[in-house]
């Protein structure tokens, strides 16, 4: 028990007690024990291969459980999944007790609930759409008691305060668990119908399909982003003077993207090519990315190259769409004489324009070795300065709308000046907010 906290515990011992005092009159009272059985029996299965194979929670059978049966029998359907799932972490008792006693808490309380709106009698005779109302009540009940739960043993075990600990886990489980829910009455209404338990029962296969792509699509999103912080790392560790730059691009690109209203895929697309906007900085040799003092031409010319090493390098990650344009274009200018190709006006792509803008905002509001922070308010009229001549109007307009509403926290990437450089010395590029 020594890993788990004291508060923890007591946590954990105050949730087994409820639990069993909510699971007690299923003891001494009728029960359908045929129907808790193979409900727990079920949720058992479910449970293990669910979290072996998907990482994840399954909770139509618990739901058809409040549906069916009585709350105190109900409470008594994850008993078996408990004692019977490994525990991957030590001390194992608390959390087995803790893995019995929260979902047994939170199906009591749908029970109960299903079972003050009559929702037992509109089940049986598949009264619909009236059966969606309790059911709905009793979704909302089992998320309630699973957020006070989770909230009160991350504030335990964490020691954050409550108001923290809960923010957010409500509104996260609803949507999932209102799914899960629909899915649960499905099988309690089969299950109560002339076609019986077997038939009820197919209704999870379809579900188990559902949890599975769902969980391929978490995975697949998770190496996304796994890809793109260890390219970011490795630009970070290769040019120190920028460190932090790519998210704060990233974010300004969003920024941006919302304020013109584009589509959550499209924002998503902006916010990858913002993070990766300098990732070709990987095929330029660290000691022109670190030199003191101004470039020579032919040193420029190689510091140049870098939008098409990174546009090269992200060519096999298919996940980045039109990221890449973004990563190829984002030091063109309107007026044609950016590089690397000279596009002029509109042969820009749209999120290359975008990025531009986002990348020369945090440019000028960045502290580095080589140049000290403009305010906010300088580095807007400075992009309004140059709006139609290297910036797109649209972007710079859409950039300052954003920051009057939501602000802006400019981050410090390199405190330290270069010793015996002066503050704008180092600063190679040709346009304003230019960097390497």
């Amino acid at each position: 028990m020594e890993a788990v906290p004291a508060r923890a515990r007591l946590c954990v011992a105050g949730a087994a007690l409820l639990a069993a005092l909510c699971a007690l009159p299923a003891l001494t009272g009728h029960t359908t024990w045929g129907a808790l059985g193979l409900l727990a029996a079920l949720y058992a299965l479910c449970d293990q291969v669910v979290r072996r194979r998907f990482g994840g929670t399954f909770y139509p059978v618990l739901l058809a459980g409040a549906f069916l049966l009585t709350p105190a029998a109900a409470a008594l359907v994850p008993l078996p999944a408990a004692l019977l799932s490994p525990v991957e972490h030590a001390p194992s008792l608390p959390r087995r007790v803790w893995r019995a006693a929260r979902p047994a808490l939170a199906v009591w309380a749908a029970a109960r609930v299903h079972h003050a709106l009559d929702g037992s009698a509109a089940v049986a005779d598949s009264v619909f759409p009236y059966a969606l109302l309790p059911a709905g009540a009793a979704v909302l009940a089992f998320c309630l008691v699973l957020t006070l739960l989770d909230g009160a043993m991350h504030a335990a075990a964490d020691r954050v305060p409550l108001r923290r600990a809960w923010r957010g886990l409500f509104t996260r489980s609803l949507a999932p668990v209102a799914v899960h829910g629909l899915a649960g009455l499905m099988t309690a209404v089969l299950w109560r119908s002339p076609y019986g338990p077997v038939a009820a029962l197919l209704v999870l296969l379809p579900m188990g399909v559902s949890c599975w792509v769902f969980a391929q699509y978490h995975r697949e999103r998770a190496a996304h982003q796994a890809t793109i912080r260890a390219l970011v790392q490795a630009v970070d560790i290769k040019d120190g003077y920028t460190r932090g730059h790519s998210e704060r691009v990233g974010q300004a690109s969003v920024m941006i993207a919302r304020q013109l209203g584009l589509d959550d895929e499209r924002v998503e697309v902006l916010r990858f090519a913002g993070i990766l906007h300098d990732v070709g900085k990987l095929g330029v040799p660290t000691r022109l990315l670190r030199k003191d003092g101004p470039l020579t031409p032919e040193e420029r010319r190689i510091i140049e190259l870098h939008p098409e090493y990174g546009h090269e390098m992200t060519r096999g990650i298919s996940f980045l769409g039109e990221a890449r344009a973004a990563i190829l274009h984002h030091h063109e200018r309107l007026d044609g004489s950016g590089y690397p190709y000279g596009l002029a006006g509109t042969q820009i792509p749209e999120c290359a324009r975008v990025v531009a803008v986002a990348d020369a905002f945090d440019a000028m509001t960045s502290t580095r070795s080589y140049s000290r922070a403009r305010p906010v308010e300088v580095a807007v009229a400075e992009l309004e300065r140059c709006a139609g001549a290297q910036f797109d109007p649209r972007m710079v307009g859409a950039l300052a709308a954003a920051l009057r509403r939501h602000g802006w926290r400019p981050e410090v990437t390199a405190d330290e000046p270069a010793p015996g450089v002066p503050p704008r010395q180092r600063s190679h590029g040709r346009t304003t907010g230019a960097h390497r």
